[in-house]
């Protein structure tokens, strides 16, 4: 069964960008390609329990495993040491992409508190869209009993659009609750 999203995406979100891009082509239609979640947790002094809560809770928001991400270099005013795990990542595609990008615009984006939309402004200037999410609570997966820290992270969406305005028109499209311009952050 295919991803509600991707059905969106095939049924409105194509004839919709190639009616207002003039596309030739199906294939000149923007997609997405991935979405990464980031997160560095580099300051906390229980560095280890830390990098076992994110990798714990990224698995049960995303369905996918995370995979640690570690220092490169020594730095000994954050008494950290080479090769040091500071974050986690998760990049999606496919089927778990859809469904991540479904859960998050139509369940966890509208429980953000005081959230009045996301910032349009967050494009790149090659098509890709970042945000950041200060609590991971917003998921329903997480259990908030169970909660030990508070865990914020980047949300990267990277698209084939070949500019922002391309991107931004697919994702309104899709339903991302875009921030209405004007109004207060």
């Amino acid at each position: 069964m295919e991803p509600a999203l991707k059905a969106i995406y095939k049924d409105k979100v194509v004839s919709g960008l190639k009616e207002k891009y003039s596309y030739g082509n199906v294939h000149q239609v923007p997609t997405i390609e991935k979405v990464v979640l980031s997160s560095g947790f580099g300051k906390e002094d229980d560095r280890k329990a830390a990098s076992e809560n994110v990798i714990e809770d990224f698995g049960k928001i995303t369905g996918q495993r995370a995979v640690p991400t570690r220092a490169k270099n020594a730095i000994s005013n954050f008494k950290l040491r080479e090769n040091d795990v500071i974050g986690a990542r998760v990049t999606l595609r496919g089927r778990r992409m859809w469904e991540f990008l479904d859960r998050f615009i139509n369940i966890a984006a509208p429980t953000i508190r005081d959230f009045r939309g996301l910032s349009a402004k967050s494009f790149d200037g090659r098509g890709n869209y970042t945000c950041g999410i200060t609590d991971h609570t917003i998921f329903p997966e997480i259990e908030l009993e169970k909660i030990n820290r508070q865990v914020g992270f980047n949300l990267t969406i990277v698209t084939s659009a070949q500019s922002d305005e391309e991107a931004r028109e697919l994702l309104t499209l899709l339903g991302l609750p875009f921030r209405k311009p004007g109004a207060a952050a």
